[in-house]
């Protein structure tokens, strides 16, 4: 339970169907302004509503090795890291999991936007009703095991209907909606909480253009990603964008809005849900970021784990270190994480 609308009715519906349901939360973070107290105490007060045991697990050991510093880490290779896709794999449905088996949970469930079907031996993921809160691009890098021991209640409802819910059982007195910020970025400024992780990161460079022209300077490639226009501070006398990052050079390379745009790319770290490891190409749709319209695409298995992607049309900001995940209609094939973008010139 996160504290939010979608996480308490998720909780809600799962007593309706006749579940044992326990309330617990993750405490991930060591400092605390008061804020985090105050949110657990909220889920407390949605748990005693609903007449459920609630658990506060620390997780704060877990969650900095495996999201904080791989946040810090990606940043710091030149690469923009999504955690919510690394925490759902590690920390909800791997920690948090194992740590509810042991007071006797079978399943664990959450408020994602997302179904689950089985079939033919295999648990599939699909995505949710809701096409605009649909969140399973979120959940392609999770196990068979793991599918196995979830439930998805919120699976067949969309947000408006799950706020008539929250109305309905008086649930809006005691929380809030649902923030889009990542929880551990603090006002979701990412520049401070970096130079605060990793003060190393703040290191002047060049800004170039393709061709090798000097046009100002960087104090960090770790704050910038692919495709940004902000805060880049130089002119050529057009809009300039940063079309690659050189963690070797210390260099951001900066170009024209039509370099932000790859035919492909290359991804490692394949995980496969809805089918075994391909042994030939085929054609499917691809999500190159959560918010990305999905575009038919050309995969070929490549040796070592790695797909290579070919799109149908070229797509911007193909960016190192975010997911790419593979839809055939509204089920998850696979996916898995982006190396490298492949230019119209190559």
């Amino acid at each position: 339970m996160s504290g939010g609308i979608d996480s308490s009715v998720a909780a809600y519906l799962l007593l309706k169907k006749g579940y044992d349901v326990i309330g617990v939360t993750m405490k991930i973070w060591e400092e605390d302004s008061g804020y985090g107290i105050a949110k657990i105490e909220n889920i407390r007060k949605v748990a005693q509503k609903f007449n459920i045991p609630f658990y506060v697990f620390n997780l704060i050991k877990e969650f900095k090795e495996n999201v904080i510093d791989y946040f810090c880490r990606e940043y710091a290779n030149a690469r923009t890291p999504n955690p919510c896709i690394v925490c759902n794999e590690k920390i909800k449905f791997g920690y948090l999991f194992s740590k509810a088996q042991e007071i006797g949970a079978s399943f664990i469930s959450t408020g994602h936007y997302a179904n689950l079907k089985y079939n033919k031996g295999r648990y599939l993921l699909r995505k949710g009703k809701d096409l605009q809160k649909d969140q399973s691009y979120l959940l392609f890098s999770l196990s068979q095991y793991q599918l196995s021991h979830i439930l998805f209640p919120l699976g067949e409802l969309t947000k408006d209907e799950v706020r008539k819910i929250a109305r309905e059982i008086g649930l809006n007195s005691c929380i809030k909606e649902d923030s889009q910020e990542i929880c551990f970025i603090p006002e979701n400024n990412y520049n401070k909480f970096l130079k605060k992780q990793r003060p190393d990161l703040v290191k002047e460079g060049d800004i170039i253009t393709k061709e090798g022209e000097v046009l100002g300077k960087h104090k960090g490639i770790s704050f910038f990603t692919i495709g940004q226009r902000r805060k880049l501070r130089v002119g050529k006398g057009y809009p300039l964008y940063v079309i690659n990052i050189e963690k070797r050079r210390n260099v951001l390379v900066v170009g024209k809005k039509e370099d932000t745009y790859a035919r492909g790319l290359i991804a490692s770290s394949i995980n496969w849900i809805g089918r075994d490891n391909p042994c030939q190409s085929e054609i499917c749709e691809v999500k190159i970021r959560y918010q990305h319209k999905p575009v038919p695409s050309i995969i070929f298995p490549l040796p070592g784990g790695k797909t290579k992607i070919d799109f149908t049309r070229p797509q911007k900001a193909v960016t190192p270190g975010q997911a790419v995940v593979f839809y055939r209609g509204d089920a998850v094939l696979g996916g898995g994480w982006i190396e490298k973008s492949i230019s119209q010139q190559s």
